[in-house]
């Protein structure tokens, strides 16, 4: 297993080479299912408002199994996470804000049927979101431990909340990955979680977030991403980043 690297390909074969009991937690972001950023609210937004007009080619960057096959995908890589997983290690995973389809309940379930399911952490990620009514104004983060240890947990304090109120959304830029994740979000959990040393996991590795978050805490990544394009995007946005002002760099919570 060769650390902070990322793989391009499917996760499904790759998950399949590393090693049992080789990572100390995964961070990952999967697409919801949700098709979003293919021609949905989410591109034509501005547009439905009244501030400006609707371009396919600007406006539409589809998510590789963003479609009904995400939920598939979630649930047929969840055994190899187990098996790679150090016992105690977590399993912090992004998920859906509510909406009509419940894709974060149904995913907590199938959490819970491989790992022991701990906890289902609110961001509010604000300000208001998509939607028409009820506005979408948070996610969620799932988290799942390892049975077989005392679960990896590193805080003192007894004051961390299951919500989570001081990280903002990111605006992606249009020629930025569409749904990324703030740095400052991944590294909450990777500092709870693992220890400077230890290597997380990224099946979904997306714009590259996870591995900022684990380098500029003194962890390592390892990862995978289907779309070359973003693996070309998020190795540079790593080699931009790296140098002796890497702990202030891509910390976005605009």
């Amino acid at each position: 297993m060769t650390l902070d690297t990322i793989h391009c390909g499917d996760c499904v074969d790759w998950l399949k080479t590393l090693p049992d009991d080789s990572v100390d937690m995964v961070f990952t972001d999967p697409p919801y299912g949700h098709n979003n950023n293919n021609g949905d609210l989410i591109s034509r937004w501005e547009a439905a408002l009244g501030r400006g007009d609707y371009d396919a080619e600007r406006d539409d960057r589809p998510i590789a199994n963003d479609g009904p096959e995400a939920n598939e995908l979630f649930r047929q890589i969840l055994p190899d996470l187990r098996r790679i997983l150090k016992p105690g290690a977590c399993c912090c995973c992004c998920g859906g804000g509510g909406g009509p389809d419940p894709q974060f309940a149904r995913w907590s379930l199938w959490l819970d049927e491989i790992f022991d399911f701990k906890q289902m952490v609110v961001w509010d990620k604000g300000p208001m979101g998509m939607g028409w009514h009820y506005r979408r104004s948070y996610e969620t983060v799932l988290v799942a431990q390892k049975p077989g240890a005392k679960c990896k947990w590193h805080d003192d304090s007894h004051k961390v909340e299951n919500i989570i109120r001081h990280i903002r959304k990111i605006i992606p830029k249009a020629d930025e990955h569409p749904t990324p994740k703030p740095v400052t979000l991944a590294e909450h959990f990777i500092k709870l979680h693992s220890l400077p040393g230890e290597v997380v996991l990224d099946p979904f590795m997306g714009g590259g977030t996870t591995a900022l978050a684990a380098l500029s805490n003194d962890r390592h990544y390892i990862g995978c991403e289907l779309d070359p394009h973003w693996v070309d995007y998020a190795r540079a946005r790593i080699a931009n980043a790296k140098g002796p002002l890497f702990a202030g760099v891509e910390r976005e919570t605009a």
